[in-house]
Formats: structure tokens, sequence, C-alpha cells
């Protein structure tokens, strides 16, 4: 069963996470070369695969005694809050146009894109502590897929204007507070047992 809580607060963090993230600036600019459907097709087909592979992988984790995967969520977390926190602005992805502009060249470019840039990437990561921290695969998996496809549809359609009203240094201070908080959460869980 589904938990819209679980999913709901793995929704926001990854969300908040993903926004400043190099990806969303790269579904920015292919949609503002291509057609946004063929776009958001690659892209998503793409975080899907990422979400699956990292839920995978956090599920393994509950494997573990429940102080150990704590302890581990709770530093991986301080690790991403510090690597938000340290991130410098000037991050951009560098996108080829393909020779077409046909369905599967477009998207098979969003495709490759995504799946390459995000492979290990710091949302990818943080889903896998997740699933390992909530021990509900479906609905980690759903709240952060979702979160994904809705920074790629943002960045896509609506990232200039989302960028000019919501300053980016903002959002992502906001996701390293979020990530810091439940970094120091499951630490004291650990700790106290």
């Amino acid at each position: 069963m589904i938990s819209l809580t679980v999913t709901a607060l793995v929704f926001g963090v990854v969300f908040l996470a993903e926004l400043p993230d190099k990806t969303a600036l790269a579904g920015l600019v292919l949609g503002t070369r291509y057609r946004a459907s063929y776009v958001f097709a690659g892209v998503a087909a793409a975080f899907l695969l990422h979400v699956v592979l990292a839920v995978a992988a956090g599920s393994v984790l509950t494997l573990l005694p429940q102080q150990i995967v704590q302890a581990v969520t709770g530093v991986l977390f301080l690790g991403g809050a510090a690597v938000l926190l340290l991130k410098k602005d000037d991050d951009e992805e560098e996108v080829r146009k393909p020779a077409d502009q046909s369905f599967w060249k477009v998207s098979g470019a969003g495709f490759m894109l995504i799946l390459v840039a995000e492979f290990g990437d710091l949302t990818q990561i943080m889903t896998a502590n997740l699933a390992a921290r909530y021990d509900d695969p479906l609905s980690v998996g759903l709240g952060a897929v979702l979160a994904l496809w809705a920074v790629a549809g943002l960045g896509i359609v609506g990232g200039k204007a989302l960028m000019k009203r919501v300053p980016l240094r903002l959002i992502t201070k906001i996701a390293a507070l979020l990530m810091l908080g439940l970094g120091v959460w499951s630490l004291g869980e650990a700790i106290v047992g």
C-alpha cells in the first residue's frame, strides 16, 4: 500500500534538491530547441530508470541493522546538504543538437543526457537513502519519480519564468536545510536506537 505521507515527503525533498541541478538547466535548453513532449518523453524515461535503480539499492540497505542504516543515511544526507551549500551557481550542461527533430532522435538525446548526467547524482543517492529509511519502495519511488518529472516539466516548459521569480540560491538553501534536518534526525535516531 502506498503511503501518501512518505510519497509527499519524498516528493518535496527530491523536488527541491533537483530544481537547482544541472539537468533542470539541460531540460530548459532542450525544451527551447525541440518539441517539449519529445524531450519530456526521453527525460522521463531516464528518470524512471534512475529511480528504479535507487529504490532497489535503498531496499537492499534495509537488510542491514536499523541503527547502521540510520547512521549511514544521516551521514549521506549531511553530505548531500554540504554539496548543495558548497555548489557553484554557474553549473551548466552543454547540449548537442540532434541532426533531425524526429521523436526518437530528440527523446533519445534527452534520455542519454539524463542517463549520463544523473548517474550517481545527489537525488539518486537521496532516493536510495529515503528508500532505506522508510522501507516503503513504492511510496518512495512514486514520490521521487513524480518530483523528477515535475522538475523536468518545469525545466522544459517554464524554467525561465520560475528562475526569474524564485532565486536559485534560495531553492538550493531550502533543499540543503531539508537535507540537513533529515541527516540530523537520522543520526539522532541511530544514536538513541
